[in-house]
């Protein structure tokens, strides 16, 4: 089968891959487009990475992530936030390597808020803290052409990884803000429950808010480590014509990240992992999908 041109192969779904092993693996198997996570940019350095990008003639379609900024006022929140405005800085110098031609923002940095701070059970002075170092960060992101991705993530996450949630909790965060550089990514394996995911995706597509779609499935038993308990589109019970729809009826036309965390991905070829992703897509999202309109 061969590559969606929507397609983007989110770097975490062949985690142990450098950043060279990864563009190679996405570009054989044909796929136009590639999110990357900051570690292996790292690696390599930024100006390595964006040579990499460009010389591969990929697409940049997220740059993860930024966030973790939940905990009280002092010198770790600062180096938290500092740590942001880096990749802040990373997201736009990957944006401007990768090829043209994603109708959505390319330039987008995804936003993992973080958890309850060790020691604390104050939920809602996490919340607070995020919304805070959100509105300190926007002004510098819109001047980079950058736009902070809030991700909500499913509750089970909220006490260690994101007292953000909610879809309705990211974009009532995003209003409160007020600014043009805040977003929000839509990812299936987080909203596929919320009994208001359609209506909070008609609002984030009526508000210009939608930077990214991100798919993978959700199956059970989760494992103990519900962290790894992504699975490829069609292993699990997401409806992805429906959810699929709704996002396309929002307004989004860019790029779809797959994004798998699953220890049995891993262990595959990273070529391997990278057409078992690109035919799952094909099958079970890509079908539900409009084609892309390049100029």
């Amino acid at each position: 089968m061969s590559a969606h041109p929507r397609l983007s192969i989110n770097q975490a779904t062949i985690k142990h891959a450098s950043l060279r092993q990864a563009v190679d693996a996405t570009v054989r198997q044909g796929v136009q487009s590639i999110g990357l996570w900051r570690e292996p940019v790292a690696d390599v350095g930024l100006a390595e990475a964006a040579r990499m990008l460009a010389d591969s003639g990929l697409r940049f379609s997220s740059h993860c992530r930024g966030g973790f900024v939940t905990m009280p006022e002092g010198a770790e929140r600062r180096a938290a936030i500092d740590d942001n405005r880096r990749a802040i800085e990373e997201a736009a110098t990957l944006a401007a390597a990768g090829a043209p031609g994603s109708s959505a923002s390319s330039a987008s940095l995804i936003i993992v808020a973080g958890g309850i701070p060790e020691g604390s059970r104050d939920l809602a002075g996490a919340r607070g803290r995020l919304e805070e170092a959100i509105a300190e960060l926007a002004p510098e992101a819109q001047a980079a052409g950058v736009t902070l991705v809030l991700e909500p993530l499913h509750p089970m996450y909220a006490s260690d990884r994101a007292v953000l949630s909610t879809l309705k909790q990211a974009l009532d965060l995003a209003d409160r803000v007020g600014s043009p550089a805040v977003g929000v990514v839509i990812d299936s394996f987080h909203v596929w429950w919320d009994p208001d995911a359609e209506e909070q995706i008609t609002r984030a597509g009526r508000d210009g808010r939608i930077a990214s779609y991100q798919v993978c499935d959700w199956a059970t038993p989760l494992p103990a480590d519900v962290l790894l308990s992504r699975h490829l589109p069609g292993a699990g019970i997401i409806d992805f014509a429906e959810l699929t729809s709704w996002v396309t009826d929002a307004g989004y036309t860019g790029d779809v990240e797959v994004e798998v965390f699953n220890a049995e991905l891993w262990a595959k070829d990273f070529d391997e992992a990278v057409a078992d992703t690109v035919e799952a897509f094909g099958t079970h999202v890509g079908t539900h999908l409009a084609l892309p309109v390049r100029g």
